[in-house]
């Protein structure tokens, strides 16, 4: 099971900074996901892709977006 994020922040071109329960802080790129699926379109609006909150093991928007945990860990740029 992957550390949970206990802190994010959306940052510049649909990235996501990341802090994990370990300490690890970590950059994860949404651009894929969002020209991807259709399920993430509405993250193309700056003001909405900046509401993100943490939740449970995962990041979440208001309208259930979420990203899968180990994506979200495995898949990031270690900065820290």
């Amino acid at each position: 099971m992957e550390p949970r994020p206990i802190q994010v922040k959306a940052l510049e071109n649909y990235k996501i900074y990341l802090k994990f329960e370990t300490g690890e802080e970590k950059i994860y790129d949404m651009k894929m996901l969002i020209k991807k699926y259709p399920f993430y379109s509405k993250l193309k609006e700056e003001t909405y892709f900046k509401n993100v909150k943490t939740r449970g093991c995962t990041i979440e928007w208001e309208n259930g977006e979420d990203v899968a945990p180990e994506l979200l860990y495995n898949d990031s740029v270690l900065i820290r």
